[in-house]
């Protein structure tokens, strides 16, 4: 295989499964193809699956492939937004008979008196509302439908200016009289209730349904008060219809015209800067820079250099004259002309928003490609990015996990999970039966499971942890610290307690909870740690608990002892086969006299029952 079909295979795996558009591109650096997928990696790996079934120009395009690039979105109707507008700005050569002037249907509240929800697919500045755009025709009428079926607007061309409703020259039409109009034509209906409907309808439009949600509730128990059950129903279907309109995209926005979103995300060493270039309100390009932290770098000086790297190397020097920003960079005046804004709500945090996602992407799939390229340089980075966070003496190359498991006290087990270089050693994995504890006492549990399991490698002479986890609080934690200080291990060996709010970690002598960055790896490590030892454990305490009932069943058996328990059990599997064995069965098994009690025993059940 020749490196270039190699890197793209590489490239290939490292795709997402979510919904997105990506692009080909060749040797000369030009995007060739645009292309939107519901699941990135499936849709991109059949261009590279021989197959009949493709065209000459797929397999002509395939071979000039030599990098694939691609942006993530919410949903597949956004990819098709965003597939739509590059395809328009970049004009790629082997989309040709993409290249046309459709424009996506939008729904536009005109402004007039009384205004109309209409169709459109022209978006003009006459002060009117715009929502949308729709990824298909279909889709804008059947939230238009929903609209008209719900809201009682007016569809009528009339001119209502107040005085030409006060001269009376209009009348009603069958709008009106089919309940789907007020008739403010005649003045039947205020401006002032007019804009109530017209609210409804906008909260829609937006993505926000609670208020129609309500309104419709207090109709449909209305309806049920009078007891119309008909109109109620219809009412509950309009509810349940609710959820199957979806909010909103900001892929494409008629309020945002041009603007440039720059984001930061900042790890130890390395800082990832995104770009987001928005041209006639649409998204037209997303990109990514990697840069490595200075000494003492802050954030801002951070997110000054990426943007300035960006601006010459994909902004050809230009900016727009808005740029959003999540904080200031520290030196404004090098960007002249711009403004910078920090949103807080609205469309404009929601494309910060969208910056930041594509940056956190962009950096998992930078993870990942170290992962598999130089697995021994990852492993270093993460163990060294968790002994920062943790605030350790060494990378914990070596980590145990403690978790306890019960039932109101019954069946009481203990799990330890361990994982070397930050993946599971399953080997290693130990379950423990709590034998000195009665009742449910998750910290006296604790005690002697952490006592028994490291007496004993003290005993054997065996590797010590560099770190131990328990699952729990600061009562757990307690329990845990004092059997390694009875040990004489506590100043060789470092322990944290995991609260229930998973960031939360806890340390011997701190009252005060240590919060894990929610973006960073060693919250990853840490929460795969405790789902494997709740996991582990839970599945041992199940095993026990249904050996337990099955074991207590059969005890209740007079003259059958734990002898004739295995012997029945080992052959007939479940407490079930052995209620229908036939006495024959049982006699050859455990003898006629035990064959007549067991028999005896599940007949006087049945016929209790």
């Amino acid at each position: 295989m020749s490196s270039d079909k190699q890197a793209l295979k590489e490239q290939v795996a490292q795709l997402p499964l979510s919904p997105g558009v990506y692009q080909f591109v060749d040797r000369r650096g030009e995007i060739i193809y645009v292309g939107k997928a519901k699941s990135l990696r499936r849709r991109v790996s059949s261009y590279f699956v021989e197959s009949k079934e493709h065209s000459v120009k797929v397999r002509v395009l395939v071979k000039q492939i030599v990098e694939i690039r691609h942006i993530v979105v919410d949903s597949e109707q956004d990819a098709l937004l965003l597939e739509n507008s590059l395809i328009k700005s970049l004009q790629p050569r082997y989309n040709i008979l993409l290249k046309d002037d459709k424009t996506y249907p939008w729904i536009v509240i005109r402004r007039e008196p009384f205004p109309r929800v209409e169709s459109t697919r022209r978006l003009l500045r006459d002060g009117s509302h715009y929502f949308g755009p729709y990824s298909s025709i279909s889709m804008q009428r059947s939230i238009l439908e929903f609209i008209r079926e719900v809201v009682p607007l007016r569809t009528c061309r009339l001119n209502l200016a107040p005085a030409e409703i006060a001269r009376g020259r209009h009348t009603v039409c069958l709008q009106y009289h089919l309940g789907n109009c007020r008739g403010a034509c005649i003045g039947a209906q205020t401006e002032a209730e007019y804009e109530a409907d017209l609210q409804l309808v906008r909260s829609i439009l937006k993505g926000d349904l609670r208020p129609v949600r309500a309104y419709l509730t207090a109709q449909m128990e209305q309806a049920a008060e009078a007891l119309l059950f008909e109109q109620a129903h219809r009412y509950k279907q309009r509810l349940d219809a609710l959820d199957n309109y979806a909010a909103r995209s900001v892929i494409v926005s008629p309020k945002i015209t041009d603007t440039d979103v720059f984001s930061l995300l900042v790890d130890d060493d390395v800082a990832y800067c995104n770009f987001v270039r928005i041209r006639h309100g649409s998204v037209v390009g997303v990109t990514t820079a990697r840069l490595t932290t200075g000494v003492d770098s802050s954030e801002a000086e951070m997110l000054t250099l990426g943007m300035q790297h960006l601006v010459e190397q994909v902004a050809e020097g230009a900016l727009a004259r808005e740029v959003i920003v999540p904080f200031l960079p520290s030196a404004t005046m090098l960007f002249d002309g711009v403004t910078f804004t920090i949103p807080k709500r609205g469309e404009k945090l929601e494309l910060l928003e969208f910056s930041q996602r594509s940056a956190r992407i962009y950096r998992a799939e930078q993870l990942k490609n170290l992962e598999i390229k130089n697995p021994e340089r990852h492993t270093e980075r993460l163990m060294e990015s968790m002994r920062k966070e943790l605030h350790l003496t060494r990378q914990p190359r070596h980590i145990e996990c403690f978790d306890n498991s019960n039932l109101q006290g019954t069946y009481p087990v203990a799990s330890c999970v361990v994982f070397r270089d930050g993946k599971p050693s399953r080997s290693e994995y130990r379950h423990f039966n709590v034998k000195t504890v009665e009742g449910p006492d998750d910290f006296a549990s604790m005690r002697e499971i952490v006592y028994r399991r490291y007496s004993r490698l003290l005993e054997e002479g065996a590797e010590l942890p560099d770190l131990i986890i328990v699952d729990g609080g600061k009562g757990q934690l307690s329990s845990a610290y004092g059997v390694l200080c009875e040990l004489g291990i506590a100043d060789r060996v470092p322990i944290v307690g995991l609260a229930k709010r998973i960031e939360e970690i806890f340390f011997p002598h701190d009252p005060m909870p240590y919060y894990l960055s929610r973006t960073g790896e060693p919250l990853k490590v840490v929460c795969h740690l405790r789902d494997e030892a709740h996991r582990f454990g839970i599945t041992f305490h199940r095993q026990k608990r249904s050996k337990g009932f099955i074991h207590s069943e059969l005890e209740q058996i007079e003259g059958v002892g734990e002898r004739t328990i295995s012997v029945l059990l080992n052959h007939f599997r479940t407490v079930e086969k052995v209620r229908t064995a036939h006495i024959e069965e049982l006699s050859a098994l455990i003898g006629p006299a035990k064959a007549r009690k067991v028999k005896a025993y599940f007949d006087n059940r049945k016929q209790t029952k």
